[in-house]
């Protein structure tokens, strides 16, 4: 087989798995269409407690970090701002819709290593997890400032409904 051949071989499948890929990524839109929408954020917000830049990692079903949640532009990695407000987080993303996540739907906030796509150092990233609709996602958020992780998860973990206040 000459350099040419050889050449459109590698291109055609090349060609071939960038098209699985692209049928793989519209399947799984296409099964989480049922998904519920994302909420509103609120008109009127007031001023933040805190805002942290860094980067929006993905969101996943919750404790499966392989499983993506595609729609809504949620397994779409970028920077971010994260601006932590008194009723809730909200994501400013780049390139990728807002997302707002109100305090209510907030269920559990912990740190991992790595989700899909992404590995960091031990403990690395701060992952909430909440209510979107009737299922249970992951949404993690890396800090650009090491120092940042600490004041962050702390403020995070004030959002997390107390067991006094899950029994009323």
């Amino acid at each position: 087989m000459d350099k040419t051949g050889a050449g459109l071989l590698t291109l055609s499948l090349i060609v071939v798995l960038a098209g699985l890929m692209l049928l793989g990524w519209r399947g799984r839109l296409r099964r989480q269409q049922s998904l519920a929408p994302l909420p509103e954020f609120p008109a009127e917000a007031g001023q933040p407690l805190e805002a942290y830049p860094g980067q929006y990692v993905v969101t996943t079903s919750a404790g499966d970090w392989l499983d993506r949640v595609g729609v809504h532009g949620l397994g779409i990695r970028g920077n971010a701002l994260l601006r932590v407000y008194p009723h809730g987080l909200l994501f400013e993303r780049s390139g990728a819709p807002d997302l707002y996540i109100p305090q209510p739907q907030v269920k559990a906030v912990r740190t991992e290593s790595g989700m899909i796509g992404k590995f960091v150092e031990k403990d690395g990233l701060a992952v909430v997890t909440w209510q979107l609709g009737d299922r249970d996602v992951d949404t993690a958020f890396r800090t650009r400032n090491a120092a940042d992780k600490a004041p962050l998860l702390a403020q995070l973990t004030s959002l997390v409904p107390t067991s006094s206040q899950d029994e009323e």
